[in-house]
């Protein structure tokens, strides 16, 4: 794909959605690690759910530690894989306050070390708390970079690198958010939205979803309905006459 159409994509999406963010709700730094990290293999709307009951009760490192992995599963049970994440997430919490003060840590290192956290968690912490322009490839991203052509990559590190070399530096930032929400929601795995999709004719996938065929409608077919009825009504006036 060539720079000015990577380039035109992104205004597109931007132009559509000026400023967009996570759908996760959190209202502090560790609050959104832990969404972000309970997100894996599982909804925003599922992780939302569960924070909504959680973050009232334990919502600080301490808190989540003082709860314990027994006092925290009761309140991500509808989150994928909670017993594993309760553990992660009871042990995140424990190092953060030992290793960083309480505070999340700022540095992808220092975050890719937490329990539960890999590198796609991390660059979403960097880039949402601490305004690094990283870009976390998810499925969702993965399918929008490699379907458009984008950033065809085989892996998510090798799509990640691709576009980070080829966003242009002022659309860096958002690009995240603008890919995953049109991955979720228009680019979608079955039955992609292709014919209201704002980037159809900068999309380079070549089988694109077609438009449903139109509907008869109008003066048209009311004249083709009238016509046929009076071709009806002409039959059975003919069938009465041959009887009489």
């Amino acid at each position: 794909m060539r720079p000015a159409t990577r380039a035109a994509i992104y205004r597109r999406l931007r132009a559509a959605n000026p400023h967009p963010t996570t759908e996760l709700l959190y209202r502090t730094p560790f609050e959104l690690l832990v969404a972000v990290m309970l997100s894996a293999h599982t909804t925003d709307r599922s992780v939302n759910a569960a924070t909504r009951n959680l973050f009232p009760v334990a919502n600080t490192p301490a808190a989540i530690a003082a709860l314990g992995v027994e006092g925290v599963k009761p309140y991500i049970r509808s989150v994928g894989l909670y017993n594993t994440k309760a553990a992660n997430l009871v042990a995140l919490a424990r190092q953060i306050v030992e290793r960083h003060g309480g505070e999340v840590p700022s540095d992808r290192a220092s975050l890719e070390a937490l329990p539960g956290v890999g590198r796609k968690t991390a660059s979403i912490i960097l880039n949402i708390v601490f305004g690094q322009p990283e870009i976390a490839v998810d499925t969702h991203i993965f399918r929008v970079a490699n379907r458009t052509g984008l950033a065809p990559g085989k892996t998510p590190r090798a799509v990640e690198e691709a576009l980070i070399a080829g966003t242009p530096p002022e659309f860096r930032k958002d690009a995240h958010h603008w890919l995953i929400l049109h991955g979720r929601y228009v680019c979608t795995a079955r039955a992609p939205k292709c014919p209201s999709c704002i980037i159809r004719d900068l999309c380079e996938y070549p089988h694109k979803t077609k438009p449903p065929p139109a509907k008869r409608g109008g003066v048209s077919a009311a004249i083709r309905r009238t016509a046929a009825r009076r071709r009806r009504n002409a039959a059975q006036h003919s069938r009465r006459a041959r009887k009489d």
